[in-house]
């Protein structure tokens, strides 16, 4: 398949599929003329990637995770699945408190939100759960 057909499939400019060639997350296999030709698994291997940005991996982190394909089939580092699982579900439970806080603020009856004890309480306990964040 050459890269015309891969950009097709995949919604990917042809530049990012070569900087991620260059980056060692894909292979081509040849070159058909100028062209680029890979093998129909890059597209499953290009699918990860884009769930993997969205799950907040780097471009480094997923090359790491990719281990070299093993009779035809990529592999993945599960234990870094694990470990990411984990760290969304701390996100998820930090975005549930700053959405409770924003609820309660947007309905609270005190004069001034920061004169509200549940108020005050909420942000105390949004700053104890951004610590660390960026």
């Amino acid at each position: 398949m050459d890269i015309a057909e891969v950009v097709k499939q995949t919604s990917i400019p042809a530049s990012r599929l070569r900087y991620y060639e260059e980056l060692g997350l894909i292979n081509s296999h040849s070159r058909k003329g100028l062209r680029r030709q890979y093998a129909p698994e890059v597209l499953e291997t290009i699918g990860f990637i884009i769930l993997a940005q969205s799950a907040g991996f780097s471009l480094a982190d997923i090359k790491n995770l990719l281990v070299p394909a093993t009779q035809g089939k990529q592999q993945l580092k599960r234990d870094m699945l694990a470990n990411k699982a984990v760290e969304i579900d701390r996100q998820i439970r930090q975005l549930q408190a700053i959405a409770k806080s924003l609820r309660h603020a947007a309905v609270c009856p005190a004069s001034s939100h920061f004169e509200c004890p549940s108020f005050l309480k909420l942000m105390r306990n949004a700053m104890k759960l951004g610590k660390g964040a960026r």
